[in-house]
């Protein structure tokens, strides 16, 4: 069975709820995470990933109330088991204290707001790591677009280490463009572009270090790799977005020019 840790901030809490729970049963739950559930689509969006309700289970931190209630709500038309983990113990400290809770997800972290922000960040970078999950686009500060082996992962953990959720979309004639990404707001997206010879002689280094080539592609020829830019060239076109060239240039320099062009350079 399947439980999912639901949360409208980063979703850790429901997460170690959920694998404490499946730690009792060895290997026969698999827990996944669903974080920045804050709007009623993103309930809609949840419910309909879930294919067998009678073998799953919701382990729920929202603390938006209408957010929480539909979701509620959801789970009770569809049969869904849902547990609410902070409801009861908010419900009676607001009983005790005799005043309104404050509603606010990730509270917690304002303790120390620029530490946390970077632990949310690098949190995110991990989850949408190379287009895992495309619901993260929306909450993204940062969208980087290239081809293979253009610093894409180590940059965004750098960005993210400046407190920017930054996710990468890689990009291969084979693969399908998400559609979220000519629907949101183009200066948040950064197109990597890069020497077509150096690209060459880095994807020949990492094909020596492996000893392998990827199944049905070939990775570092020419051809490839010029068919490659050719497609990589159209997507940012249709785009419009700032290019950078990572060609020779340090993931911190290539940063700088992101963050300076997003105001964030102080």
């Amino acid at each position: 069975m399947k439980i999912f840790a639901v949360s409208d901030s980063i979703g850790e809490t429901a997460e170690q709820v959920a694998l404490a729970a499946a730690s009792q049963f060895k290997g026969e739950v698999e827990v996944k995470r669903i974080p920045y559930v804050k709007e009623l689509d993103d309930v809609e969006d949840l419910i309909k990933e879930i294919n067998d309700n009678k073998s799953c289970i919701i382990v729920s931190t929202i603390i938006t109330v209408n957010v929480r209630e539909y979701l509620t709500q959801k789970c009770l038309e569809k049969n869904i088991s849902i547990i609410n983990v902070l409801s009861p113990i908010v419900n009676v400290t607001s009983s005790i204290l005799n005043r309104m809770p404050d509603n606010n997800p990730g509270a917690m972290r304002n303790i120390d707001d620029v530490y946390y922000k970077r632990i949310e960040a690098m949190e995110f970078a991990m989850q949408y790591d190379d287009s895992k999950d495309h619901r993260g686009l929306k909450n993204a500060d940062v969208i980087l677009v290239g081809l293979s082996r253009t610093s894409k992962t180590p940059l965004c953990m750098y960005l993210a280490n400046k407190g920017l959720k930054a996710i990468n979309i890689p990009l291969m004639p084979e693969v399908e463009i998400p559609k979220e990404l000519f629907e949101i707001d183009r200066r948040k997206i950064f197109g990597l572009v890069i020497d077509p010879l150096h690209l060459i002689e880095i994807r020949k280094r990492r094909l020596d270090k492996f000893h392998r080539i990827p199944t049905g592609i070939e990775y570092a020829s020419d051809g490839r790799i010029l068919e490659e830019f050719e497609f990589a060239d159209k997507v940012m076109r249709r785009i419009g977005c700032k290019t950078i060239d990572v060609t020779q240039r340090a993931i911190e320099d290539t940063a700088l020019i992101i963050l300076k062009y997003l105001g964030h350079n102080k």
